[in-house]
């Protein structure tokens, strides 16, 4: 049984926040050509061209200022994670991995290349989904998590 906690259920914020996220990729790619998957700006300077350093690190450092700013503004939730530290670390270079088979992330694929009608990002956003939906299902339901 699925049971929705609606004190959390906050559309007109999410909705904001969608348009937000979606007119900043668009902005990005028409101001500058580029796709803001945040591991392939990562992945960038990792192995930088000359001349393409300055606006991954401007990129980069805008995802951890603006929250950074946002915590100036405004008191955040309080954040709770029912998972030990090697669970996390696991989760984490899982996707990691992910990130690399699929040719790039969520923000690349789901948010951009879904926009740009890619067959490609649509058959990876499918499969992280549902490698999500049934990771879900396992961990909670079959190991009782």
């Amino acid at each position: 049984m699925i049971e929705i906690a609606w004190s959390n259920f906050t559309p007109w914020s999410a909705l904001a926040g969608g348009i937000l996220v979606g007119i900043a990729a668009a902005s990005f790619l028409l101001l500058n050509g580029r796709i803001a998957g945040i591991s392939g700006i990562l992945g960038g300077l990792l192995s930088p061209a000359k001349g393409d350093i300055a606006w991954r690190v401007a990129f980069l450092a805008g995802l951890i200022g603006a929250p950074a700013v946002w915590v100036l503004a405004t008191e955040l939730p309080p954040i709770e994670i029912e998972a030990g530290y090697p669970a996390l670390i696991v989760a984490g270079l899982l996707v990691g991995i992910g990130t690399r088979y699929g040719s790039g992330c969520t923000s690349g694929h789901g948010v951009c290349g879904l926009s740009r009608l890619s067959l490609r990002s649509l058959a990876v956003t499918m499969s992280f989904m549902a490698a999500g939906f049934v990771t879900v299902y396992v961990i909670r339901h079959l190991m009782g998590v």
